[in-house]
């Protein structure tokens, strides 16, 4: 079998050439590359019957490329969302692979055909704000954790910033002087400022006291910077025990998300415009931060308010919503 035909040559240049040195991709999309090819190897190789090493490139066929992703959603239980993903990652390797092999265009063409499925649109979870106050509430400040898992949720509540942008933070990206505000750099290595609220502030003046500027500002028991599957713990953790003080909280779902939606919902709430908020939450795209504006029950009740019953808007009843400045202070 030629080098060309095998598949083996064509994953390492695939993980290392293409998504590292050509395209420069987030390490967490690499990461997911890699995933799904250690997840669809040992399933064709399995269902051809032969050697990983020594599997050829159409051993990927369409045909086992449907029954992986059937296998994904029916035996691991995964969502159509990851289906998605794992598809995708699927198409790009096609794709490398027919741009420099002429010879495997057609196969590359048969498994760009696999569609991916359409997703039912849900509705994005959040917290009011009473619920977030009990939330915040339950770490206990006296003692090291207590304080630090304080001064976690309160940042995520302030900056409305992802996992995985937590566990990464380091404390040369936070300006706590005059204007405080935090450098945070997300998806695709793309950068935001965030303003900080004067408590923020204060806690995290105190939590990175000592440290160096290239120190993680959230750090674990052992004092190594915490991962995005530990400030996941830390979130959820606490929401469980917040869920027997706040009854409306004990079927919402408490993860890391969940309190991004919750900063996107109250700045809405706050009357900052949509374009504000799309930058502060790192949106590329508009349409993703309308779906806030589509979920929040509150301002649809006050649009409801301010109608009448023959459908003529009330202008003097209605109030206006509180200032970017009230939110800036923490609602």
């Amino acid at each position: 079998m030629r080098n060309r035909d095998l598949l083996g040559p064509w994953i390492r240049r695939f993980l290392f050439e293409h998504l590292v040195a050509e395209r420069n991709l987030a390490r967490n999309t690499q990461v997911s590359y890699r995933d799904t090819l250690a997840l669809l190897l040992p399933f064709v190789s399995k269902r051809v019957g032969g050697a990983i090493d020594r599997m050829a490139v159409d051993a990927i066929s369409p045909e086992a490329v449907r029954a992986f992703l059937t296998h994904l959603e029916q035996d691991r239980g995964c969502s159509v969302a990851t289906r998605n993903q794992r598809l995708a990652a699927i198409h790009a390797l096609a794709r490398f692979v027919g741009s420099r092999a002429p010879e495997h265009l057609g196969w590359c063409t048969e498994i760009g055909a696999i569609p991916a499925k359409k997703t039912a649109k849900r509705l994005v979870g959040y917290l009011d704000k009473p619920e977030m106050d009990a939330l915040l509430r339950v770490p206990d400040p006296q003692t090291r954790l207590g304080f630090r898992d304080h001064a976690l949720l309160l940042f995520m509540y302030n900056s409305g910033a992802r996992a995985d942008e937590v566990a990464s933070l380091r404390v040369s990206q936070l300006y706590l002087g005059t204007s405080p505000s935090v450098r945070i750099v997300g998806k695709g290595n793309k950068a935001r400022i965030c303003p900080l609220w004067d408590r923020t502030v204060q806690v995290l003046r105190t939590l990175v006291e000592g440290r160096e500027p290239g120190d993680a500002v959230f750090r674990g028991r052992t004092g190594e910077p915490m991962t995005r599957f530990g400030v996941h713990r830390v979130v959820t953790d606490c929401g469980e025990q917040a869920k027997h003080e706040v009854e409306s909280m004990r079927h919402k779902r408490v993860s890391p998300h969940n309190i991004r939606h919750t900063t996107a919902v109250h700045l809405l709430r706050a009357g900052v415009d949509i374009n504000t908020i799309r930058a502060w939450l790192g949106h590329v795209s508009l349409d993703t931060t309308h779906i806030y504006a589509e979920v929040d029950l509150e301002m649809k009740a006050k649009a409801l308010a301010s109608v009448d019953l023959q459908g003529v808007p009330e202008i003097a009843a209605s109030k206006p919503l509180p200032s970017l400045m009230a939110f800036m202070r923490g609602l």
